[in-house]
């Protein structure tokens, strides 16, 4: 999703926030039902107690009492009616109806028909009432909730009257309250769990991709045991292995040095004794196969410690570095131009990014007959490229000439190329550097080989 946050413990807060708000809103839903419910058996047990126990004021000769003319009668006296009350705008309360006439049938009251009703409360209505209330400084009523009765047997309705006093914000204010308030507990709570979880897994994650780009790092930066038990225990766990997979590390440089000392001696002293050859064109050939030989081991062995460099990070200028590389191999007359060059600074190790160079040259000049290398800025990278105009490469093949070992001509023929390890030399020090190696055809014809470089 476009907006849910990335973080472990921002999509945990997220996802609880929104539990809370779902619950809550259920919560009210139910407590605002209940009021209601609460508020229709009030309005009902009031009419109904009004129905049932209420008596008009009768005088000495047993006439009932009626207000004087122009007087509204009390709003709790039980009134009598000739005729139904209700009028043909008045809503009847169905629910009110049914609920009101369980009460009266559970106390033995038969009713032969049961009108219940809703009017707005005014001074018509409420008569004196609302006078009283006025002179009390309270508010109106919101509105008065008229039931009238025929008992059977009977022709006058009996008509009692109560309001439906408007609903207090109180309750809409605690519930909001009582939501900020667990909000404000609940979310404070899983925040600080979360970030005892999160912080020594923010701290393991740097760590991981800091070794991951320099395994030679030491024990002293390693992320101490800490948080939960299982955070603690996946700590110790990768710093067992990342200490296990430094040991192995060194193990294969000593390795590598050893096999290199023990290869090279023998080299060395192969090319001494050819000296002895009287046949210029056969001591040359021998002369060759050595150095052939001599220059796979070096870059096989570099291949292998490419992954623990041994010289320093430092801030280099891309374009001066291009620059020297190209006047080693004009120097030497091969046909390598520098092209257009524009002025990035990051931080290198200066002498593999010139052997990634160098290859990527070399492989120009042998498979191509020369090569134009240029220095620019492409977005958020600084982008070197060495641009031949050579037979090129099938697209499907391009992914595999990076390979170890892989090569154009699968003859193994020393004359028509290396050991098929500059390529993917040239790729791993990219990599080393957090870049990457892309090689594409061009329209025009040939190989654009670059190495990109993130410039922050």
């Amino acid at each position: 999703m476009r907006f849910m946050p990335r973080s472990l413990q921002n999509q945990m807060l997220l996802a609880v926030a929104l539990a809370l708000l779902v619950a809550q809103g259920i919560g009210a839903a139910i407590a605002w039902r209940a009021q209601l419910e609460r508020e229709e058996d009030a309005i009902v047990h009031s009419l109904a107690f009004r129905m049932i126990g209420g008596r008009m004021l009768r005088t000495s000769e047993g006439e009932e009492m009626r207000p004087p003319p122009g007087r509204r009668p009390r709003m709790g006296r039980l009134l009598h009616f000739g005729s139904s009350p209700m009028r043909e705008a008045d809503d009847r309360m169905e629910d009110y109806e049914r609920h009101l006439g369980k009460i009266l049938g559970g106390q033995g009251f038969a009713a032969a028909d049961i009108q219940v009703f809703e009017r707005r409360a005014d001074d018509e209505t409420l008569g004196r009432f609302a006078e009283r209330r006025r002179r009390m400084g309270r508010d109106m009523p919101k509105s008065i909730v008229i039931a009238a009765v025929r008992r059977e047997g009977a022709e006058n309705w009996l008509v009692a009257r109560t309001m439906r006093e408007k609903r207090e914000p109180a309750f809409l204010r605690n519930l909001m309250a009582q939501t900020l308030l667990i909000y404000v507990v609940l979310i404070g709570v899983i925040a600080l769990i979360l970030r005892r979880i999160t912080k020594p897994l923010a701290q393991l994650t740097r760590r991981v991709k800091d070794f991951s780009v320099n395994p030679t790092l030491g024990p002293d930066g390693r992320v101490a045991p800490q948080g939960p038990l299982d955070t603690r225990d996946l700590i110790t766990a990768h710093n067992a292995m990342e200490a296990r997979i430094g040991a192995l590390l060194d193990e294969k440089d000593v390795m590598l040095g050893a096999i290199g000392h023990d290869l090279k001696t023998p080299l060395a002293a192969l090319r001494v004794r050819i000296e002895s050859v009287e046949d210029d064109t056969e001591r040359a050939k021998m002369a060759g196969t050595i150095e052939d030989i001599t220059r796979t081991l070096d870059d096989i062995l570099s291949l292998a410690r490419v992954g623990r460099p041994s010289d320093p990070v430092e801030q280099t200028e891309l374009s001066a570095l291009t620059a020297s590389v190209v006047e080693e191999f004009e120097d030497m007359g091969e046909p390598i131009e520098l092209g257009d060059t524009q002025r990035v600074v990051l931080p290198v190790r200066a002498t593999w990014l010139r052997r990634a160079i160098r290859n990527l040259a070399s492989n120009a000049v042998r498979y191509a007959g020369g090569a134009c290398v240029e220095v620019a800025k492409d977005g958020k990278y600084a982008v070197i490229r060495v641009i031949d105009e050579g037979p090129g490469i099938p697209d499907e093949e391009l992914d595999r000439m990076m390979e170890p070992f892989e090569r154009g001509d699968p003859s193994r023929n020393r004359g028509t190329g290396g050991a098929g390890i500059g390529l993917a030399l040239a790729r791993a020090i990219a990599e080393q550097h957090g870049g990457r190696l892309v090689l594409r055809n061009r329209a025009q014809g040939g190989i654009c080989a670059e190495i990109r470089l993130p410039l922050a």
